[in-house]
């Protein structure tokens, strides 16, 4: 394979993951309040939540405009999850067991929504913060759009291990089709944050019609597509916030191997193609990379493709289109994109440890709860 060959194969995959980020837009900012605030309940299921819920109350009574109520529904906690809640002004509804086919989260935002009065529903896990304009930026995305509005937060990583969660979070938003140019074929929607009328929530089934699934958000716009309403993503911005792990590196081991699987199959066929080029393009520019400053220390003959000067030039390509799409999806470090071999191996392995999980066991562990993944031949939850 000649160099020039070589060098325009890993051109074309940083462009195709340029291109599925073309429309990635944010929450605006300053949007002009849209004065029914006092219609939204907001619907918050959390699992042992302790830890992270007071940020979010927090920032929820900081909103230019107050919701009508803040819910959170209490999913069988044991570290005072909702002791807190109360604390902060929350109303606090104890989730009972899922029945059969449901799945916790699932079972707690239909209980939720049960509670609630208001006729918008803004569904928020525990791990967000909004800033104070943010409900009116939703809100006004929610009048222009209508049907379901998603929003990926801003990522905000605090020690050295959340680093790890880089390549995760960028295959998550190229893999999905949602920020492409080309709209995907089957809508995606992003869990921590949805907001959408009870109106259209009712049209779409709600959340028994996504029961069983583990990838409740993106089966929840499947839902809304069927229906024939619309579902809008954007990049929370400086808008939304969340952190994602902070409870170590195993919460996070078991977080992305309960979800990055599962996203991979209900991902745009072609999205996650070219998603899955670009990732084989740094694993190609590592190997090189590494082989070449081999060959420059200790001579021989060269044992790959390309001279070292095109390896040496496509990290530098390599390190900066990761830089800038790491910041727009969080606060991730200089290191994490500048030796970006270092998240890659992560996500490589955990993501073959999610496959080995979710496809072959079809079990997965997640706070303390054993999740099948599986269906029987007739489709019913096992």
């Amino acid at each position: 394979m000649s160099t020039v060959l070589l060098a325009l194969m890993l051109l074309a995959a940083g462009l195709l993951a340029h291109l599925l980020l073309a429309d990635a837009r944010r929450v605006p900012r300053r949007a002009t309040p849209v004065g029914r605030a006092t219609a939204v309940s907001v619907i918050i299921p959390a699992r042992n939540e302790a830890a992270t819920l007071p940020s979010l109350l927090t920032s929820l009574r900081s909103l230019t405009a107050a919701p009508r109520e803040v819910l959170v529904v209490d999913d069988g906690s044991d570290d005072g999850t909702s002791d807190i809640a109360r604390a902060q002004g929350a109303t606090v509804i104890r989730a009972t067991t899922p029945p059969p086919g449901w799945t916790g989260k699932a079972w707690a935002c239909h209980q939720g929504v049960a509670a609630a009065s208001g006729s918008t529903l803004l569904f928020l896990d525990a791990d967000t913060t909004l800033e104070p304009d943010a409900l009116d930026g939703l809100l006004t995305l929610l009048d222009q759009e209508g049907g379901l509005v998603s929003v990926q937060p801003h990522h905000r990583t605090v020690r050295a291990y959340e680093q790890l969660s880089a390549y995760f979070n960028v295959m998550s938003l190229l893999a999905c089709g949602a920020f492409a140019r080309r709209r995907p074929r089957h809508p995606m929607a992003f869990g921590p944050v949805l907001v959408t009328s009870r109106e259209d929530y009712e049209r779409a089934g709600g959340h028994s019609a996504v029961r069983a699934e583990i990838l409740d958000d993106a089966r929840l716009a499947a839902a809304y597509d069927r229906a024939g309403m619309p579902v809008r993503c954007l990049l929370g911005g400086g808008a939304v916030r969340m952190r994602m792990y902070p409870g170590g590196t195993r919460q996070l081991v078991e977080g992305w191997t309960k979800n990055i699987a599962s996203g991979a199959a209900a991902a745009d066929r072609w999205s996650a193609l070219a998603a899955a080029l670009w990732v084989a393009s740094h694993w190609a520019v590592t190997v090189g990379a590494v082989l070449s400053v081999v060959v420059v220390l200790h001579g021989g003959p060269l044992p790959l493709q390309g001279p070292p000067a095109l390896w040496a030039a496509a990290w530098v390509g390599v390190t900066l289109q990761l830089r800038a799409m790491l910041r727009r999806v969080g606060s991730f470090r200089w290191w994490t994109w500048a030796l970006f071999p270092v998240p890659l191996v992560a996500f490589s392995l955990l993501f073959a440890r999610s496959v080995l999980l979710t496809s072959v066991r079809r079990e997965v562990t997640w706070r303390g709860r054993a999740i099948t993944t599986g269906r029987s031949p007739r489709g019913e939850v096992r």
